[in-house]
């Protein structure tokens, strides 16, 4: 079932789609007549809606203000999760943003007759679309990596994706896999808790005590787009920064919290083995591995290259293989000051198009 034809559909109201929304519409389209924004959630905070409760708001990395409205600073001790569900759903209000959910598409694909885009929603709705500009980000995408024996783990077994309080594990053995900013947290939260933990990475963490100022933002953008503009998958976020040595971090390192064991080997029904051939007995295994970039209802548009990422523009948003097609907050622009910049020039470079392209009288209006 077409619900609408609209001369673009924004997928996700997270930090990337919200700024697409806002330039969309500073750019003259008139919100539900000329687009719409398509959310799986129900109700506003994208991926941040998610987020457990003890990532504070000091302790989450790198939140920045969205186009035209600035994030004020809230208590530091308040739920990153709660911050943001408050600051997007007002950033939507403030706007009359066009924002429709729970709408969770989960196909993209070229219509019939060539001229659109068809988005379809998971209870069978569908939008031709002009433009499609995907802001889905990466939290549906859990990345689970494969290791011997880890089918007859008998213990528990869990993903930053799943993690909900450290003080469920008080008193329990818990492995923690993983060379990102969530397994420092995870690491030191179930300490804190009673927990005995092991921390296990596949390569020495890459501490660094370089400035986290706007030099090393660029430096990292631009080792990213590189990578995205070749058609290879996107890095790791702790891959292109490394890890930051603060105060609270370097105190883990002293206390040994914070220190890897080194690479997994294999799990066994009781617990790990690691690569230096210790035996550890576990309860539990917290797989704080990262997420990948959650393009599956992009499928049927085949914009994947051999390698499995998305051969990008010199624009860092337009897609190679469908000149219809903008994605945001991927690679370069999976963080959310990357993302706030990506979503706007999707608008832009969506709006351009628009204009170049003949479009049908009902999307004639926004051409302008």
């Amino acid at each position: 079932m077409v619900e609408a034809r609209a001369a673009v559909v924004v997928i996700g109201a997270g930090q990337a789609g919200l700024s697409a929304a806002y330039w969309l519409q500073r750019r003259g389209l008139v919100p539900w007549e000329d687009f719409v924004v398509l959310d799986a959630n129900g109700g506003p905070g994208g991926a941040w809606r998610h987020r457990w409760d003890s990532l504070t708001f000091d302790a989450a990395h790198h939140l920045h203000s969205l186009p035209g409205l600035p994030l004020e600073a809230p208590d530091p001790r308040e739920p990153a999760s709660a911050v943001v569900r408050r600051y997007y759903g007002g950033y939507e209000r403030a706007f009359g943003l066009p924002v429709l959910r729970p709408a969770r598409v989960v196909s993209v694909e070229r219509a019939d007759d060539g001229a659109a885009l068809l988005v379809r929603a998971a209870d069978g709705r569908g939008w031709l679309a002009e433009s499609v500009i995907s802001a889905t980000g990466t939290w549906d995408q859990p990345y689970w990596p494969h290791y011997p024996g880890r089918e007859q783990f008998r213990g528990r077994q869990l993903h930053t994706h799943d993690f909900v309080s450290a003080e469920e594990f008080s008193g329990q053995r818990v492995l923690v896999v993983g060379a990102g900013t969530s397994a420092l947290q995870f690491l030191l939260q179930l300490d804190a808790a009673g927990a005995r933990t092991v921390w296990s990475t596949r390569r020495p963490p890459q501490w660094t005590d370089a400035p986290f100022d706007a030099e090393w933002g660029a430096d990292v953008e631009r080792r990213v787009g590189e990578r995205t503009r070749a058609g290879l998958p996107p890095l790791s976020v702790s891959a292109a920064t490394g890890l930051p040595l603060t105060e609270q971090y370097l105190a883990g390192i002293r206390s040994g919290v914070l220190v890897s064991r080194g690479p997994l080997s294999r799990l066994t029904p009781t617990g790990a083995v690691l690569a230096d051939g210790t035996s550890l007995e576990l309860d539990a295994v917290l797989w704080a591995t990262g997420f990948r970039a959650a393009l599956g209802h992009l499928a049927p548009l085949r914009v994947r290259e051999p390698g499995g990422g998305v051969l990008m523009g010199g624009d860092g948003v337009s897609v190679v293989r469908e000149p219809r097609l903008f994605l945001v907050g991927y690679g370069a622009s999976a963080s959310t000051v990357g993302a706030t910049r990506a979503g706007r020039a999707a608008a832009l470079a969506a709006t351009r198009a628009l204009r170049r392209r003949s479009v049908p009288e009902e999307a004639a209006a926004v051409v302008r």
